[in-house]
């Protein structure tokens, strides 16, 4: 929600909570400071209803209508603020200030007759075109969808800064929308604008036109944005104000397939909003590998094929070879990128979106095709539309790419070099597979491509400021991109999706969004990954005594806070129900020689070195538990071998210096400690060179501070 005023936002405070009367005070002060007679008048009426209902109530009066009259006075409480709300917005921002004066200073009139009558009259002309004479055909249809685009363009605008709905605008409108008689793009593209509006400023009368037509449309692209639309339109705060908003979404979560599409919505969306993340990893790691094993150089004349070299063909002719394969590798990458839901194409068309054509908030959000009368321009000088036409047909590209496309491709594509533009034609340079036709049909499909669009809209319009920003990043977790968290879902069908909804979550890496959806969960779906995903391995072990996961976890918590006691019982239960895996046994034994339980924790490292020989990490446990037993010889004689290793690491350096200044060798062990320093290049470790547990395991072997003092001053520390 935009900031509104203080004032403003206490009367909002009381619809949320539903207190008509203090709303309707609230509301008197507000106007108090900001006059306006048809409103106030219109207040009062409100008040003089409401002060006779609670007379009524006052006098013990039994009112079997009393509930469906508060509401309706909320109603009117909040059609009223809601109105102010969209003025002082209008009034706030010069863009939407702007798009609501053009849009009435149109000579057209704005009943919902007219309006249905100009769309009705586009299709039968258009229809009638097909009987003209071909040399007018042309000129014809061009000025036909200019003036319905210039019209379009209106009518969205209109829409996007309306007021709140009546009931009847409403119906109105849920009629034109289902209409058979309409054309589908127009029915879209008004989808798009309630929705903007509603998500502006909340309206439930554009939200039940979102859910009826999502209902009722068999227009599948049209059902789609209606299903995005009433998603982002849900006001999670009115639940007491709007009780009617939650029997909406209830009624239509009956529907089985309601609730798989709106579970499919809600991944969507996970992925959707990776876009900028994804395009960074393909910026980083896969394009400069493209690039480098290409065929195909920039230069000041554009992009040009560039020649074999004979040499490197003579001297590695397996490196052509190699380069295909890294080359097949990294298209694969993205490829696979995109199958899983990736928006891959989002860093490269993000650039392409300041022509004029998007100066238009609508064209945004217009679906799109090749007559759209602000393309025509790049489309009549375009020597290649087939094989453009055929990609963009082919790719799965949204409606807001495929205009950037059409627009740059009328500027570039005649210079590409002519193995370039063969290989676009076969789909080869743009790595794509081509969508199946039964695959673009899909609600999954339509909608992914419907976020695409709506996705560039809200971070790349330059006026986006002027509108509720779903995307924006504090909505991450809390708003409408993660709507499957709302209080609104909780102890509906669409429970029993919400395990998989986390599970993708959590394996996309948006944790903040899972951990949300984890506060709405109900009780009978908290099982034994519900506790893991929660971080409560206490529980998960009530419910599965051997659960893996939960038992590493605690014996990690428990090693990091020193609890060596309860870390070893945790690694041993472990190391009993999985004797195979030598690292629980190896941890084990780490937190014998914390205890200091020296033979304990050798007989175990003797087992596991026998058993495993070449495992570097037991020797060096076992070297240092050796040190720490003051068994000085044997753990030198494991130190040599482990320095002399090619998988030495500066932490062999380190412990070999405290055996061997334990051995009195104190020139010996300030060398193997500079080593170390040496490894770690010069850079000194955080909190000094000997940490607290250093200085203490070396005060229990007989180093007092002294000697330590002098140690650091030997190394140079």
């Amino acid at each position: 929600m935009k900031t509104l005023d203080h004032s403003l936002e206490r009367v909002h405070h009381e619809i949320v909570a539903c207190n008509v009367g203090r709303a309707i005070d609230e509301m008197e002060i507000y106007l108090a400071a900001w006059p306006d007679a048809q409103t106030s008048e219109r207040l009062n009426t409100i008040k003089e209803g409401y002060e006779m209902m609670v007379e009524y109530w006052k006098k013990g009066t039994a009112d079997p209508q009393r509930q469906q009259t508060y509401h309706r006075l909320m109603n009117r409480v909040y059609q009223l603020f809601a109105n102010i709300a969209i003025h002082r917005r209008l009034q706030a921002s010069s863009f939407l200030s702007e798009i609501y004066k053009n849009a009435r200073k149109s000579s057209r009139e704005w009943s919902l007759t007219a309006i249905r009558q100009e769309m009705e009259n586009f299709v039968s002309e258009i229809a009638m075109l097909e009987f003209e004479p071909e040399h007018l055909r042309g000129e014809k249809s061009r000025k036909l969808n200019q003036e319905h685009q210039q019209q379009m363009n209106e009518l969205f605008n209109y829409v996007l800064t309306s007021r709140v709905w009546t009931d009847g605008v409403g119906k109105d409108f849920t009629d034109l929308l289902l209409s058979p008689t309409v054309d589908s793009f127009d029915q879209q593209l008004i989808v798009s604008a309630v929705m903007l509006s509603s998500m502006n400023q909340f309206d439930i009368v554009k939200f039940r036109v979102l859910t009826d037509v999502y209902r009722d449309s068999v227009d599948e692209q049209v059902r789609q944005r209606a299903l995005v639309g009433w998603v982002f339109s849900i006001e999670p705060n009115m639940n007491f104000a709007f009780p009617e908003q939650k029997e909406i979404i209830h009624e239509l979560l009956k529907s089985k397939r309601v609730c798989q599409e709106l579970t499919e919505l809600q991944m969507q969306l996970v992925y959707t909003i990776n876009a900028e993340k994804d395009n960074n990893t393909i910026q980083r790691e896969i394009m400069p590998d493209l690039i480098k094993n290409s065929d195909l150089q920039v230069t000041r004349d554009g992009i040009e094929e560039t020649e074999e070299d004979r040499l490197e063909e003579v001297l590695h002719p397996d490196a052509s070879e190699r380069r295909m394969e890294n080359l097949e590798a990294n298209i694969q990458r993205m490829m696979e990128m995109q199958k899983q839901g990736s928006d891959i194409y989002f860093g490269g068309f993000s650039q392409m979106k300041r022509y004029p054509f998007f100066y238009d908030i609508s064209n945004w959000l217009v679906p799109f095709f090749m007559e759209h009368p602000d393309i025509s321009q790049f489309v009549d000088r375009m020597e290649y539309r087939g094989i453009i036409e055929s990609l963009l047909d082919k790719g799965p590209f949204c409606s807001s790419d495929k205009y950037s496309f059409v627009i740059a491709a009328s500027e570039v594509f005649n210079r590409l070099p002519a193995s370039m533009r063969e290989a676009l034609a076969n789909n080869e340079a743009l790595m794509l597979d081509e969508v199946e036709s039964s695959e673009k049909k899909s609600p999954a499909y339509i909608r992914r491509l419907y976020l695409m669009d709506l996705y560039r809209f809200f971070r790349l319009f330059p006026n986006r400021a002027a509108l509720n920003n779903p995307f924006e990043d504090k909505y991450m977790a809390d708003g409408p991109v993660n709507f499957f968290h709302y209080y609104l879902f909780m102890n509906s069908p669409l429970d029993a999706y919400k395990h998989d909804v986390v599970h993708m979550m959590v394996k996309k890496g948006a944790r903040l969004m899972a951990d949300r959806v984890l506060d709405f969960f109900p009780e009978k779906y908290q099982d034994v990954q519900f506790h893991l995903w929660c971080g409560e391995y206490e529980e998960v072990l009530q419910m599965d005594p051997g659960n893996e996961r939960a038992l590493t976890e605690l014996a990690r918590s428990h090693f990091a806070k020193e609890e060596y006691n309860e870390a070893h019982d945790y690694y041993d239960r472990l190391w009993l129900l999985h004797p195979e895996k030598v690292s629980y046994m190896l941890n084990k034994a780490v937190c014998l020689v914390k205890l200091g339980e020296y033979d304990e924790a050798l007989k175990l490292l003797y087992q596991l070195d026998y058993e495993h020989a070449d495992d570097i990490n037991i020797q060096r446990v076992l070297a240092w538990t050796l040190t720490s037993d003051n068994k000085l010889e044997q753990a030198e004689r494991m130190y040599q071998q482990l320095t002399s290793s090619e998988r030495t690491t500066a932490e062999d350096f380190f412990n070999y210096g405290f055996c061997l200044w334990l051995m009195n060798r104190i020139e010996e062990a300030a060398e193997s400690f500079m080593r170390r320093l040496e490894l770690l290049g010069f850079k000194k470790p955080a909190g000094g060179f000997f940490d607290f547990n250093d200085v203490a395991w070396l005060k229990a072997h007989g180093i007092d501070d002294i000697q330590i003092c002098m140690m650091e001053t030997l190394i140079k520390v």
